[in-house]
C-alpha cells in the first residue's frame, strides 16, 4: 500500500507528482494550485487498500483504446454502426454535437440548475456564491456564508423541485458536508435551512451531486472523504448514494432504515435518471478504473475492495469503466437515448448509448477543446444540453474567459 495525496483528477496520486505538476501552470491559477500542493504535500492521505488493478469482467464494457499504441475508435461519422453497440446507428444519425458559449468568467462552477424562464442557477465552489445567469449576464442571488472551501470542498451541487419553489444546495462546512433547502420565488433565494448534516468531510472526495428523482425524493452522491472504510459502513453517510425526503429525513423504503440507498462508492460525482426511471451514477476510480454504474437499491459497488469490476462476492459491477486519464468523470445527464458524462482529467464529453440496461460503446466529443469539463444538465425544454468547464478549480489551465457555460445541440 502506498501513501497518496489528492491528485489532479480528483483521485489520489503520489505527492511527488503534484509537486512536479505545479512547475507549469497558468498565472491565473498559480496561487490556488500552489496552496493546493502545499496542503497535499503536508498531509498525505491514505485512501484505501485495493487489490492490484482489476481486469473488467465480461459484463463490464471498457471504453476507449487500452494500450497507448491502440488505434483510436472509429469516428461517429464513419460508415456503418459500431458492431458492439446496438444503438450506435441511431446515435450516429443524429449528427455530431455542437457547442455554443452562453456565459463566461464564472468562478469555479460546480452545481447547475436550468430554470423554466431560460435562466440558470450556478454554484461557485470556491467563493461560496450561487449566481443567476440570464441573457448572458451574471448576478449573485445567495452567498452560503457557512461554506468552508478547501481542496475539493466548498459550495458544490444544486438541485431544484419540479415546481421550482425549492432549491437544494450541498456544501462543505467547517466540520462536515451539509445539505440546505432554500425557497425560490423566481428572483431571490431564501435563507438556507440545513436539512441534513454529518456527511463526512475531507480535503478530497466530498461528493456533492444531487437530483430530485421521478419518485419525488432527493438523491445525493457522497464521497468517502479519503477513508475507504466508510464506504462499507452502512451507518456512515460517506461513500454512498442517499435517498431523502425533501425535508432531509430518510425516504420510505430505504434498505437500511436510514438515509443510505446504495453503498461501496468512492466518490460519486454524477447522477441521472433515464427515461425508464433507472438511476445511473458516474464515479471516480483511484489509479486504474473510473466507473459508470446502474444503481440498485441496497447494492454494494465494491469500494475499497475492488476498483472497477471484479469477482468480489456480493459486489455489483459497473456497466462501463474508463482508464483514469480518459475520464475522471463528473456530471452526468440522460438525453436523446444516451448518457452524457463530463470528464475532468479526460477533458471530453463522453456519450454512452443505452439499450435498456445495456451500455453501448462510449463516444468521446470535444476532446481537449474546452479543458476540464465539470457539469452537464438537460435544458428545461429537452432540446439541448448545458455544459460547464472547470479550469479555474486549481487543477486546470484557464483561458481569459474561463470558466464558461455552453449549450450543446445536435
Amino acid at each position: 500500500m502506498t501513501q497518496l495525496a489528492a491528485g489532479a483528477g480528483g483521485r489520489s496520486a503520489p505527492a511527488d507528482n503534484l509537486v512536479m505538476a505545479a512547475t507549469s501552470m497558468h498565472p491565473k491559477n498559480r496561487l490556488r494550485r500552489s496552496s493546493f500542493i502545499a496542503v497535499c504535500s503536508a498531509l498525505l492521505v491514505l485512501t484505501g487498500c485495493t487489490s492490484p488493478a482489476n481486469e473488467p469482467s465480461a459484463d463490464t464494457r471498457t471504453a476507449g483504446p487500452t494500450p497507448a499504441s491502440s488505434p483510436p475508435p472509429p469516428s461517429p461519422d464513419s460508415a456503418g454502426p459500431r458492431p458492439t453497440s446496438p444503438s450506435a446507428s441511431t446515435v450516429q444519425s443524429r449528427g455530431e454535437p455542437r457547442a455554443r458559449e452562453i456565459a463566461s468568467d464564472i468562478e469555479t462552477p460546480w452545481g447547475l440548475v436550468p430554470l423554466k424562464d431560460g435562466s440558470f442557477l450556478i454554484s461557485e465552489r470556491d467563493i461560496r456564491k450561487i449566481v443567476r445567469v440570464k441573457d448572458g449576464s451574471i448576478s449573485t442571488v445567495r452567498t452560503i456564508d457557512e461554506a468552508d472551501p478547501a481542496g475539493e470542498g466548498g459550495l458544490l451541487g444544486l438541485a431544484i423541485t419540479p415546481d421550482e419553489m425549492t432549491v437544494f444546495g450541498y456544501y462543505t462546512a467547517s466540520s462536515d458536508n451539509r445539505i440546505v433547502s432554500m425557497s425560490w420565488d423566481g428572483r431571490d433565494l431564501g435563507s438556507p435551512k440545513v436539512i441534513l448534516k454529518g456527511i463526512p468531510k475531507g480535503f478530497i472526495h466530498n461528493g456533492g451531486r444531487m437530483v430530485v428523482g421521478p419518485d419525488g425524493y432527493l438523491y445525493v452522491g457522497t464521497g468517502e472523504s479519503g477513508s475507504g472504510k466508510l464506504s462499507q459502513n452502512k451507518k456512515s453517510l460517506g461513500g454512498k448514494i442517499l435517498r431523502l425526503r425533501l425535508d432531509g429525513r430518510p425516504a420510505p423504503g430505504n434498505p437500511f432504515d436510514n438515509e443510505v440507498f446504495s453503498y461501496g462508492h468512492r466518490n460519486v460525482q454524477g447522477l441521472a435518471f433515464d427515461d425508464q426511471g433507472r438511476l445511473w451514477a458516474s464515479e471516480f476510480g483511484q489509479q486504474t478504473w473510473d466507473e459508470l454504474n446502474l444503481i440498485k437499491k441496497g447494492a454494494d459497488y465494491g469500494w475499497p475492495e475492488v476498483e472497477g469490476s471484479g469477482n468480489a462476492k456480493g459486489m455489483t459491477n459497473p456497466k462501463v469503466v474508463w482508464h483514469t486519464d480518459d475520464a475522471s468523470p463528473s456530471g452526468l445527464a440522460y438525453w436523446q437515448g444516451s448518457l452524457w458524462m463530463a470528464g475532468l482529467r479526460g477533458e471530453r464529453l463522453w456519450q454512452i448509448p443505452l439499450d435498456g440496461t445495456k451500455a453501448g460503446d462510449p463516444i468521446a466529443h470535444f476532446k481537449g477543446d474546452y479543458g476540464r469539463l465539470r457539469t452537464v444538465q438537460v435544458a428545461v425544454d429537452g432540446n439541448s444540453l448545458l455544459l460547464t468547464n472547470s479550469n479555474t478549480d486549481g487543477r486546470g489551465d484557464p483561458t481569459k474567459d474561463d470558466d464558461r457555460l455552453f449549450r450543446i445541440t445536435r
